[in-house]
């Protein structure tokens, strides 16, 4: 039996967009199997998951915070946010639409926009549509010009949780104007425990299901070309630990690359990735219908070597550079200036409909 409980998460908190003053909500997903997932309606955000390991031990395994104020601090990098209306970059923050030039916010640099801008979706009070026997539905109107975006908007999230410790999460969206929409999931995962940090990350083994990367420039912004991972060190169809990889990497930070996967039509879900942590025994595997994955390994996270003071993150922890990785399912970055690229444009009549499947077990 999948039991679904709602609280009230923190009060009084205002709404960047009515200025009203809104109850946050949260809810709490478990199953007979030991897992559970909880979520509050502030940017549709999974701020925990926990799930047992070989021993049955249990854990959370996703980063995030306590309270509102840590969700609301700047310091804060997305954790377990719904991202939109266009996660990821958008170059120079223009865009022709139509063969009309479409400018939007820029919120990093002055230079590119990341993440839907200043005011994305991951700061919206979501609105819940539907409490059932396994799980919530979200739902965030994003009104016309917001960010510099046409059209009003209307998205839902909805999360579900299986007795087999699946997370299943579908993101879709409608428009009134032509406008992109490329919607992700920004959890960051560490199996060996939210709190493990990168010694906990550096003893996992990743496998990515991708046959190229798409290039980039200093700033991660694509270039339009896709590299083969073929012979490069981008190259995880085999799984392999990611201490090493990570090594092999430098002087790069890290891994924060969108991954083309690997589909075989008619297809409609594939296996994007792997990751297993050997000493615990879990592990998680993403299913998507997705043509991309974004592999990030928090590298702009705080580098204590450095001096700098780790995020105060949920329970007590201190969250640093290699402290977890992100798998976000999407179309590729900056897909609206290059027409090589899947299309993020949705259309008046068109529906978008995103599906994620996060799948947690453990090895014995």
């Amino acid at each position: 039996m999948v039991n679904v409980t709602e609280e009230v998460f923190a009060n009084g908190a205002v709404n960047p967009f009515t200025k009203s003053k809104d109850t946050i909500k949260r809810f709490t997903l478990s199953n007979g199997a030991g897992m559970s997932v909880q979520l509050i309606t502030r940017g549709a955000t999974i701020t925990s998951i926990k799930t047992p390991d070989a021993s049955g031990q249990i854990d959370d395994v996703t980063l995030g915070f306590d309270d509102l104020a840590g969700y609301q601090s700047d310091r804060n990098p997305y954790f377990g946010a719904t991202i939109g209306r266009v996660c990821n970059r958008i170059a120079n923050g223009s865009f022709y639409l139509d063969g009309k030039l479409v400018e939007v916010s820029k919120n990093r640099d002055n230079k590119f926009q990341l993440h839907g801008g200043f005011v994305g979706f991951d700061k919206a009070h979501w609105e819940v549509v539907e409490v059932c026997r396994d799980g919530v539905t979200l739902s965030h109107t994003n009104p016309d010009g917001h960010e510099g975006y046409p059209g009003n908007v209307t998205a839902t999230a909805s999360f579900t949780l299986s007795e087999d410790n699946c997370l299943h999460v579908q993101m879709s969206a409608v428009t009134d104007k032509t406008t992109p929409v490329n919607l992700t999931n920004h959890s960051y995962f560490n199996l060996a425990g939210h709190k493990s940090g990168a010694n906990g990350l550096y003893e996992h083994n990743i496998e990515i299901n991708a046959y190229g990367i798409t290039e980039t420039d200093q700033s991660s912004i694509p270039t339009g070309g896709i590299t083969p991972v073929e012979g490069t060190g981008f190259d995880l169809r085999v799984s392999s630990n990611l201490g090493e990889r990570l090594k092999a990497l430098q002087p790069a930070r890290g891994y924060d690359d969108n991954f083309c996967v690997t589909f075989t039509p008619p297809q409609p879900m594939v296996k994007v990735a792997r990751a297993t942590h050997p000493p615990s025994g879990r592990w998680l595997e993403v299913v998507s219908n997705q043509p991309g994955v974004q592999f990030y390994t928090s590298n702009f996270m705080p580098d204590v070597e450095r001096g700098e003071t780790p995020i105060p993150g949920k329970d007590g922890a201190a969250y640093a550079k290699h402290g977890a990785f992100c798998l976000e399912t999407q179309k590729f970055p900056d897909s609206v200036n290059h027409s090589n690229f899947p299309s993020t444009i949705l259309r008046p009549g068109d529906s978008y409909r995103h599906e994620v499947i996060y799948k947690f077990g453990v090895s014995h």
